[in-house]
């Protein structure tokens, strides 16, 4: 099993981690970069002073016997320098030192002696066998008519300069221990910063996991962490709101549900008293019960649709379909209502509209809750109009009507579940968000428009070509 390690050791511990690598990369390189300065500013030294006294013997004493005069050519080779010098011949025979060496000794062990001897300036780092302190030494040949005769040697200590490099190399890591302190305080900050706000965020969904959406995460800072308090405090908000819309609709149905129910028991309990000999009576309470029984069978279907809905099983069944027969069969089922109510209802759809792949049932359904809708809000006199039109490559569906209209802060949430502009109005809150999932089965597009006190027109763009079948 995995060891849990919370969000702020990860960080931490990351950020440790590459500065730690970072900055000893960086020391590495610092400080071998400022041992070669110094010691590579040592040896360019000593070069020219080799090269200076090797132009020095070419312009005085090539012609002379020089091993003889080689005290004289020392003397002249060390005036100007603090480092040892030595003088060799041909063979790599020690001539002259400047601090006392013994003469005769062979010196052709030293590679940068070799490099000399053989005609190329040589250089050469290490300890001396006499002593434990680290020198170095370069080597410049000595040119008598195109020949190399012998050799100087300047040799020098380098532990004043090691001594510097150290010193420049504490101060190096010294500073890179503070850096690493600096950047581990600063990832402490960092890593605080972030895990405060996710604990927010957490202490929030845990609130929500228990049924409590009043809760609202604080947004400490504009990012992304910012943006996610954002969406959880509006996603608990619309959650609250779907919760009292749907109690809303638990009460609003119960109360539906028990208006018609008392209706029919009641006429039930009347006419089984008084209708056996009262033939107009019995007319009048059958024809409550039935209308009764119609609304129950609406509310049922509705709710089996959104059932339906909330599952992901609703489906629709594509065949060809012609608007303007589907139009004129509504416009007569729903002409007895209008001229009761003394509205006027109208259908104007030409007989040129494409025939389009629909699912008939359906797109009845939602016409007549539109229309029901539609005929609900309006009074006389009024009127309610069917069209259906191609433009754009669609089939335009509208139902438009001159009745009281929707406010503007409730056109934006009629599409959504259980809401119901007036929460005492009758209906279930179904309706138009069951219209909604329909259009979108088949790749339409629902447009709601409205002007309070004017009237609501519903707009419907159906594709004129789909697939012939589609389930969601």
């Amino acid at each position: 099993m995995c060891e849990r390690m919370g969000i702020r050791k990860r960080l931490v511990g990351s950020y440790f981690a590459v500065i730690c690598f970072t900055v000893l990369i960086l020391e590495v390189f610092l400080v071998l970069s400022v041992k070669y300065y110094y010691v590579h500013n040592v040896e360019r030294i000593l070069m020219n002073q080799a090269e200076l006294s090797a132009s020095f013997f070419q312009q005085y004493f090539a012609d002379e016997d020089w091993e003889k005069q080689s005290d004289r050519l020392l003397q002249g080779f060390a005036g100007h320098s603090d480092a040892e010098v030595q003088i060799m011949n041909a063979s790599g025979r020690l001539l002259q030192d400047s601090v006392g060496d013994p003469k005769d000794k062979a010196m052709m062990g030293y590679s940068d002696v070799q490099s000399a001897i053989a005609g190329q300036p040589g250089s050469w780092k290490g300890k001396e066998p006499s002593g434990q302190e680290t020198v170095l030494a370069v080597s410049y040949p000595l040119i008598s008519h195109g020949a190399t005769v012998g050799a100087v040697r300047f040799v020098t200590s380098l532990t004043a300069t090691m001594k510097t490099v150290h010193q420049i190399a504490v101060l190096l890591i010294a500073a890179g221990l503070l850096v690493i302190a600096i950047v581990t305080l600063l990832s402490l900050l960092l890593a605080w910063t972030i895990t405060r706000s996710i604990q927010d965020l957490k202490q929030a969904a845990d609130r929500m996991t228990e049924g409590d959406f009043s809760i609202q995460v604080r947004k400490r800072y504009r990012d992304e962490l910012g943006s996610l308090a954002d969406t959880l405090n509006m996603m608990a908000g619309r959650i609250k709101k779907s919760e009292q819309l749907k109690n809303d609709f638990i009460s609003s149905v119960s109360h539906e549900l028990r208006t018609p129910l008392t209706s029919i028991k009641g006429w039930a309990v009347t006419l089984k008293a008084n209708g056996a000999g009262n033939g107009l009576l019995l007319r009048d309470g059958l024809d409550i019960i039935e209308s009764e029984s119609d609304r129950l069978a609406r509310m049922v279907d509705e709710l089996l649709d959104f059932s339906k809905l909330d599952s992901g099983r609703m489906n629709v069944r594509l065949a060809p379909v012609k608007l303007p027969e589907l139009l004129r069969h509504i416009g007569k089922q729903l002409a007895p209502r209008a001229a009761r109510q003394g509205i006027v209802l109208e259908v104007h759809a030409a007989e040129g509209i494409s025939v389009i792949q629909a699912d008939e049932s359906r797109l009845k359904q939602i016409l007549i809750n539109l229309a029901d809708n539609a005929l609900k809000f309006t009074e006389h006199p009024g009127r309610v109009t069917f069209q259906a039109y191609e433009d754009s490559g669609n089939v335009v569906i509208s139902v438009e009507d001159t009745g009281s209209g929707i406010p503007e802060e409730d056109l934006k949430n009629v599409v959504q579940k259980f809401y119901k502009g007036d929460p005492q109005g009758t209906g279930s809150g179904l309706g138009l968000a069951i219209t909604q999932q329909i259009v979108n089965l088949h790749h339409g597009k629902l447009h709601i428009t409205s002007s309070l006190g004017v009237g609501t027109k519903v707009r419907i763009d159906l594709p004129i070509e789909r697939r012939r079948d589609l389930t969601i």
